[in-house]
């Protein structure tokens, strides 16, 4: 029955995909996709944004607001744990950095994304982020979009570069719903997720964007996740401190960067699953019941700032009866500032779900007010918390996402106006650079670069990258062993197509290489024939590759030698060999194929 319901189905989705073709040009049903995505990818975003809120809602209620609770002990480690539990056995997926896989998805999976990843990332993250874990909804959010928009193409059998496009509308839309800020969506989507867009592949991005924050306007009226109205001017006298802010934001962006590093890769090596979500979730938990502001996203808490409720962020806190001093609060959020990071890493590291867009803009807001505050405390200036606090957040977010763009124009979106726009990109273009110096690449591409799995901004060497070693590899060479006489190789030579014979023995272990070159003088030689000894005329090839390799490290073994031809070796085994001319032709197929797409 099954079976025939799906049979049914293909049929169906086969007539559709005929008509399709027939009726709707290729462009413009990349377009009605795109809206279709968008729209999806905003009802992911009122979903989770709903469903976390109402998490945070009914664990609040047994809270007191002006005391601390243990309870904050026990929620972000019973999250963690679920967490853990529901995405190893439930999902059966690893979790970590998303917006890090959804890279490394359409560099080496051809744009291919997991189906369960269309709905995985809502449950996991609404459990992490509801029962307090310190990170934020974006990620995941993004992660639906993108996989909603590569399984609708893969639907549709559209090729790798649409593919990549409706990826990229997913997560344009997702961001625009969340935040209900269009414009960023679609630069996020080309910062961020493509990096390499043609204006044709624009207009797909503008129409899931819209179609993505209509969804979330309609359902949710204003009540997005992040919201503030400008009440104070820009004033450009101001300039210098915006200036010395913005290496002040990328300094902290670095810091967190380091810090995520450090905590996430040290806290993975527990290996058992379950005990690191305790060690990571009563960690956190301690973190919380001392620090209560990093409970969560943290969007409340900037909030209070920017609205002079700085009382509110004492809430729950040991140090409630402090909330009248100034110094106080300085010294309460600069500390928030150094732990901050630690608790987002374990809350990651420890199998949480979440990303770290959230958090980097907690970590600019509170710089801002903290520098502003200090600075009118010290000095005597009178500069505005609230600008400083939303200008934070722009710098903080474009040195740790390496994406100034998108940090400018999410700040321009959600104050609903442009009068920041001068001091925003001075200090997201500061802050950029200053990481820059010490940060090449940002935290969701860095590991995939260095291992080679995400290559950026190099034609040549994306299409190298895209080659499958292993279905390139030449096994028609016959073989030879070390013990045989020249007169059995001669006997291979009359059978061969190829002019290099490997030397392997028993256990099929690469002992050199005989050329025809080699042997060409004493092959009609009788005497010769009959005593030469492979193992006496063989050499040693100039390297070898793996089936493990990237394709880069085997062009440079190649460039390095100067060779033609080289062995594949797999733990110390001989599989076959790799031709020059045969990476060559695969390059120039792949090149074809790309620019057909």
């Amino acid at each position: 029955m099954a079976n025939q319901e799906k049979s049914t189905l293909s049929a169906v989705m086969m007539k559709f995909l005929v008509w399709r073709i027939r009726h709707i040009s290729d462009n413009n049903f990349l377009l009605i996709t795109a809206g279709l995505i968008g729209i999806f990818s905003g009802l992911a975003a009122v979903i989770l944004k709903s469903t976390v809120h109402l998490i945070i809602h009914y664990l609040e209620l047994n809270l007191n607001i002006f005391s601390f609770n243990y309870l904050y002990l026990g929620y972000p480690l019973i999250g963690i744990v679920l967490t853990v539990f529901v995405a190893k056995y439930v999902f059966r997926e690893n979790l970590g950095h998303g917006i890090t896989q959804i890279l490394y998805s359409i560099s080496k999976n051809s744009s291919i994304i997991r189906r369960t990843k269309m709905y995985s990332r809502m449950v996991t993250s609404a459990i992490t982020v509801g029962f307090g874990g310190s990170v934020g909804l974006e990620a995941p959010i993004v992660v639906t979009g993108s996989a909603i928009g590569s399984n609708l193409g893969r639907l549709f059998h559209l090729g790798y570069k649409k593919r990549t496009v409706l990826l990229g509308c997913g997560a344009a839309g997702a961001i625009s719903a969340i935040f209900n800020s269009p414009v960023t969506g679609v630069i996020f989507a080309m910062e961020v997720i493509l990096t390499e867009v043609k204006i044709s592949r624009f207009i797909p991005l503008l129409i899931a964007s819209v179609c993505g924050q209509l969804v979330a306007l309609v359902l949710l009226g204003e009540d997005i996740l992040f919201s503030f109205k400008l009440t104070d001017n820009f004033i450009a006298s101001e300039t210098g401190y915006y200036l010395l802010f913005g290496a002040v934001c990328g300094i902290i962006s670095l810091y967190f960067t380091r810090i995520m590093y450090f905590f996430e890769g040290n806290i993975k090596k527990l290996k058992n699953d379950f005990g690191r979500a305790a060690v990571g979730g009563l960690s956190l938990a301690l973190i919380i019941l001392t620090f209560p502001p990093i409970y969560g996203e943290g969007y409340a808490t900037i909030k209070s700032l920017l609205q002079g409720d700085s009382a509110e962020v004492f809430y729950h806190s040991f140090f409630y009866q402090l909330s009248e001093n100034q110094a106080s609060l300085i010294i309460f959020l600069f500390l928030i500032l150094l732990v901050k990071p630690i608790a987002t890493a374990l809350t990651i590291g420890a199998g949480g779900s979440g990303g770290i867009f959230a958090p980097s803009l907690f970590m600019g807001g509170l710089s801002g007010f903290v520098f502003s505050s200090t600075s009118n405390s010290i000095l005597g200036t009178s500069l505005s918390t609230s600008n400083f606090t939303l200008v934070g957040m722009c710098g903080v977010m474009s040195g740790v996402l390496h994406a100034p763009l998108t940090a400018i124009f999410l700040i321009a979106e959600i104050t609903s106006g442009y009068m920041l726009f001068v001091p925003l990109m001075l200090v997201s273009a500061i802050s950029f650079s200053t990481i820059s110096y010490f940060e090449k690449h940002s935290i969701y591409t860095k590991r995939l670069i260095e291992t080679g799995d995400l290559i950026q901004y190099d034609k040549d060497r994306i299409v190298l990258s895209l080659i499958d070693l292993k279905k390139i590899i030449e096994k028609d060479l016959l073989t030879i062993n070390p013990e045989a006489s020249l007169d059995d190789l001669v006997k291979l030579v009359m059978k061969s197509k190829r002019n290099i014979f490997p030397v392997v023995d028993e256990n099929k272990e690469l002992q050199g290489i005989v050329t025809l070159d080699d042997i060409r003088e004493m092959m009609f030689d009788d005497k010769s024939r009959k005593n030469v000894l492979i193992k006496t005329i063989m050499h040693k090839p100039p390297a070898s590759v793996s089936t493990q390799e990237k394709m880069q490290s085997v062009m440079n073994k190649f460039e390095v030698t100067q060779a033609w031809n080289l062995p594949v070796i797999d733990d110390g085994k001989y599989v076959g060999f790799i031709s020059k001319s045969r990476i060559f032709n695969a390059y120039r197929k792949k090149l074809i194929r790309q620019t057909a797409e």
